[in-house]
């Protein structure tokens, strides 16, 4: 059956695992592609460019935000993400599903271009307690960073209403299943299978 592509966004405040999601999914759903942000920031340890994310300038990001190469733009903690706006069409069109680890704001203006295409889920932790430790854990950010992000924590877990799913983040595998069951449950949505309509009339005919 023909289907319909969608964009299964994950968003949650830095630390809360929406990323250890995104690599279990990835790997246990051939049918979802990974949407590579491209960002002005540098590359951590063991990052590679062009398969964790596309490593520019600003002038490059600017350039490409200007001519509408991108899905969604932010600037977030004095760097700039954006989502490449054709490597995501492409995949669509071959039948993929796209995975987007964006936050609220690259959720917002994702919906203004493809509202009906987009399914959000919103990945909480546990505790605040539990949230800092995890980034203490980390131990790739200076106490500043972690700080920071901690502050900005309240801010963007106050968005957890926009949108469409919320999974508490307390185990990894049930959060893991939580994220495998909406995504089975949106992609036999009516209007996701285009050919639905001529297969159901060959059984009443």
């Amino acid at each position: 059956m023909q289907r319909r592509g969608l964009m299964l966004v994950l968003s949650s405040p830095s630390g809360a695992g929406k990323t250890t999601l995104s690599r279990r999914l990835l790997q246990s759903d051939p049918a979802i592609a990974m949407s590579v942000s491209a960002t002005t920031r540098k590359p951590r340890p063991n990052e590679i460019d062009g398969q964790d994310y596309h490593f520019i300038d600003d002038a490059e990001f600017e350039r490409r935000a200007k001519a509408g190469g991108f899905l969604e733009h932010a600037h977030v903690f004095g760097h700039r993400y954006g989502t490449p706006k054709k490597a995501v069409m492409a995949e669509l069109e071959a039948g993929k599903d796209v995975l987007f680890d964006i936050d609220w704001q690259g959720t917002q203006q994702l919906r203004q271009q493809a509202r009906d295409d987009v399914v959000s889920v919103f990945v909480l932790p546990p505790s605040h307690d539990e949230l800092e430790r995890r980034l203490r854990a980390r131990a790739q950010d200076a106490e500043e960073v972690v700080q920071k992000r901690m502050a900005k924590a309240a801010d963007e877990i106050s968005h957890w209403a926009e949108y469409d799913y919320i999974i508490i983040n307390d185990d990894v595998t049930r959060a893991q299943t939580q994220l495998e069951t909406i995504l089975a449950a949106e992609r036999l949505k009516r209007i996701r299978q285009l050919g639905i309509s001529a297969f159901a009339r060959t059984l009443a005919s």
